[in-house]
């Protein structure tokens, strides 16, 4: 579990990344929200990298192909 800093980080980026999404499209909030998870259990969590991953997880639709 992330600490208190950690988590208003995420929140903020989240936040600032799907900022104009439709409020209902939570579907998409999960997956950036899953994406960030990811990139901090990397070990990757600049803000930049946090950042870059939201965006990432917006362009790229998910697929059921690698």
């Amino acid at each position: 579990m992330p600490d208190a800093e950690m988590a208003a980080l995420l929140q903020a980026v989240l936040d600032e990344v799907c900022a104009d999404l439709a409020p209902f499209d939570t579907a998409t909030r999960e997956r950036v929200a899953a994406r960030l998870s990811n990139r901090i259990r990397s070990g990757r969590c600049s803000v930049d990298d946090l950042k870059q991953a939201g965006r990432d997880a917006l362009i790229r639709a998910p697929t059921m192909w690698p």
